[in-house]
């Protein structure tokens, strides 16, 4: 049964267009005004960094990016053109270029993941990769070192996370060796919510892996239902076996995405991609029953990108109170 819903799910996104990697080439036009590039990687103010390069040749694809991060030791969980479902579903698109793209490295999860499980929070690292119809520039968005760190609880200066990300830009810096960071038009702002949503339960039944396929297949169907595309699977817990690190039963992330929430939010920040889509990771740890799931939710969003317009605050919100109603059914 559960080998046959992750089949309806894989069809759902390539119907969805989700799944395609590919996006149409930039056109010839002015070059977009709305980024002006930082003197340094040091000017950046924000929870999010955007890479920005000329592109007026069109020979920076997500795939050349894709190629390049996975050969600078990089694993890919995701890389998707979502103008063909923001065409599919709404028949218009912003952009000659938006992809959601996520990778991790299999070093920082060994790093972090014995005593500091929300790893999986920023594992993979999510960006968007965008270029704006008639631009002549690429753009990569993703969470600085400060940021990751917070969310997932440690201190800003460590060391897994500062290599992670020093890993990530020297990476970009091979894509975009002409690129630079730029100075976005708004500071974040901390939200007084609570920026990561978290739950746990115990699962039913003496046998822990038949539970928790029970379970995946259970809530998977409920995220369809309620229209959350599983745009992406990691089993972190693969690589930990590979080096005997048996700290978990299971350690799983998903990458979720809603099309109506990128849609909205993405046009006037194209940089959300770097919280979206949002990884969710789900494990239990060896001996123990009880499962733990958490997200970076969209609080987070609205504090990142300093959201204050009430439709753009709607869609989140909504988004936010759909899925926390899936997870109360498995709360304790």
């Amino acid at each position: 049964m559960k080998l046959i819903l992750k089949g309806l799910l894989l069809s759902l996104l390539v119907s969805s267009g989700v799944m395609a990697n590919e996006a149409p080439p930039a056109k010839e036009a002015t070059p977009a005004k709305a980024a002006e590039p930082a003197k340094s990687i040091k000017a950046q103010e924000n929870d999010i960094k955007v890479f920005v390069s000329n592109n007026s040749d069109g020979k920076i694809t997500p795939k050349i990016i894709e190629d390049i991060f996975e050969k600078s030791g990089f694993v890919i969980a995701v890389n998707n053109n979502m103008n063909v479902p923001f065409k599919g579903t709404f028949k218009k698109t912003s952009f000659d270029v938006y992809n959601l793209f996520g990778v991790f490295r299999k070093d920082t999860v060994l790093a972090l993941a014995e005593t500091n499980p929300e790893v999986g929070l920023v594992a993979p690292i999510t960006m968007s990769i965008y270029t704006k119809k008639g631009d002549k520039t690429i753009s990569i968005a993703h969470l600085s070192s400060e940021a990751m760190a917070n969310i997932i609880g440690v201190k800003s200066d460590n060391k897994a996370i500062k290599d992670l990300v020093d890993n990530l830009e020297s990476t970009l810096k091979k894509i975009m060796p002409n690129g630079k960071y730029a100075k976005l038009a708004y500071k974040s702002k901390k939200h007084k919510k609570e920026i990561i949503t978290r739950v746990s339960f115990e699962l039913e039944g003496d046998d822990w892996e038949d539970a928790k396929d029970d379970f995946q297949m259970e809530f998977e169907s409920e995220m369809a239902k309620n229209k959350f595309i599983v745009a992406g699977f990691s089993d972190l817990n693969f690589d930990l076996d590979d080096k005997d690190k048996d700290w978990y039963h299971f350690y799983d992330v998903y990458s979720i995405c809603k099309i109506e929430v990128i849609y909205k939010i993405s046009q006037n920040n194209p940089e959300a991609g770097a919280l979206g889509p949002c990884s969710m990771y789900m494990y239990q740890k060896k001996d123990e029953r009880t499962v733990h799931i958490g997200f970076t939710n969209v609080y987070k969003w609205i504090e990142a990108l300093n959201i204050e317009d009430i439709e753009s605050l709607d869609v989140l919100i909504n988004a936010q109170k759909k899925f926390e109603a899936i997870l109360e059914k498995y709360s304790k």
